[in-house]
């Protein structure tokens, strides 16, 4: 293993053989995670546990456009050569459904009590750079903002994440213009770098802490060289000059908070069918409501919350009505808040570039386009 300065600091370096990348799992299974990652279900790239290196997307690719999304083969047996499917891994640390709070009647008196943390910590395996980031957003939302989520701290405690440089870049991806990608930044334990050339396939790793690098120890492998670290960064540069999107964020937070009444949104309102695909499969996105249950017999309840959206007609509901009770609104908040208000909320955007809004908006509306129509209200939209 070859220690090196990198952008973060001291770097641990090593190239492991495509056969010997399951002792990666072997590694964090005896250390007691449980270990998640892509696989292939349902004709869609999806997270979900991994029991060995084969459950990976073995020599898939997926193509995507504004809402356009299908597998197709590879001519090779990449095991990362895919971009990023409808699922993200917030569904894992916010959770689509959780109980908040479980009430039951004893002897004449209620107990409310807590649900119980994970038993297990979670290793991420093949976390892409935007992803990465949309993970450093929400943890800005739910530990960093006033309050901590006690669902989401559960879960992200003792988090490991295994990052993928994007050798691949998709057709709605824009992480350039986000400044997300597609190199993983800082946040990983390990990150990896998937190489292909002829008959020799290997990964060049990278760690990102001090517990990246122990278990890095643990792998077979040989030091990576300065030939290996240059052919990561000519990888990833090819990808940055491939991206499917761009979107210019010069000036926009601000050309967005000035355009209320801008004619675009009506443009825009007349393509919407407000069905909230943009909101559940966006990696940042926190919206959500809280449902009371009980027993017929009044002896237990809950308390649990659920994913909703700013574009669901009850979710600015006051006094019985809703505040935007247009498609126009709607639609307006979100993009607003995604790219501007949140910049005040939690200086940042919103946005992490991944394009998953654009590929899975069933009538194809373009985030990029859009900003761009209002910043400019003659273009109209596509």
């Amino acid at each position: 293993m070859r220690w090196l300065y990198g952008p973060e600091g001291l770097m641990a370096t090593k190239v492991v053989d495509r056969a010997d990348l399951g002792n990666l799992l072997d590694a964090l299974r005896a250390e007691g995670f449980s270990v998640l990652g892509p696989t292939v279900r349902d004709k869609t790239i999806t997270y979900g546990p991994l029991t060995s290196i084969e459950d990976l997307p073995i020599g898939w690719t997926d193509e995507q456009e504004a809402g356009t999304y299908r597998l197709v083969r590879r001519d090779d047996d990449a095991l990362f050569g895919y971009v990023v499917g409808p699922n993200s891994w917030k569904r894992f640390l916010f959770p689509p459904r959780s109980t908040l709070l479980n009430i039951e009647r004893r002897d004449g008196s209620l107990v409310a009590t807590a649900p119980d943390a994970p038993s297990q910590a979670y290793a991420f395996i093949g976390v892409r750079p935007c992803e990465m980031a949309a993970i450093g957003i929400q943890d800005v939302v739910f530990l960093r903002s006033g309050h901590t989520d006690r669902t989401y701290a559960d879960r992200r405690r003792g988090l490991f994440t295994v990052g993928v440089n994007c050798a691949v870049a998709g057709g709605t991806c824009f992480c350039v213009s986000m400044e997300t990608g597609p190199r993983c930044g800082a946040g990983f334990d390990l990150s990896l770098t998937e190489v292909i050339d002829g008959d020799d396939h290997h990964f060049v790793f990278e760690s990102g802490s001090e517990h990246g690098a122990e278990i890095l120890a643990q792998l077979p492998g040989r030091d990576a060289t300065v030939a290996d670290l240059e052919q990561v960064d000519a990888i990833v540069a090819n990808t940055a000059a491939h991206m499917g999107r761009q979107l210019d964020t010069t000036g926009l937070r601000e050309a967005l908070a000035a355009s209320h009444d801008s004619p675009h949104w009506d443009v825009v309102a007349d393509r919407c069918l407000t069905c909230t695909n943009c909101t559940l499969v966006c990696p940042t996105c926190f919206c959500s409501t809280v449902e009371d249950d009980s027993s017929l017999d009044g002896s237990v309840a809950s308390r649990n919350r659920r994913w909703d959206s700013c574009f669901t007609l009850d979710f600015s509901a006051l006094h019985g009505s809703p505040v935007r009770s247009s498609t126009k609104s709607r639609y307006r908040q979100w993009m607003t808040h995604k790219l501007s208000s949140w910049f005040d909320q939690f200086e940042s955007s919103g946005c992490v570039g991944c394009g998953r809004c654009i590929t899975w908006c069933p009538v194809a509306i373009d985030l990029t386009k859009e900003a761009d129509a209002v910043r400019s209200p003659e273009k109209a939209s596509a």
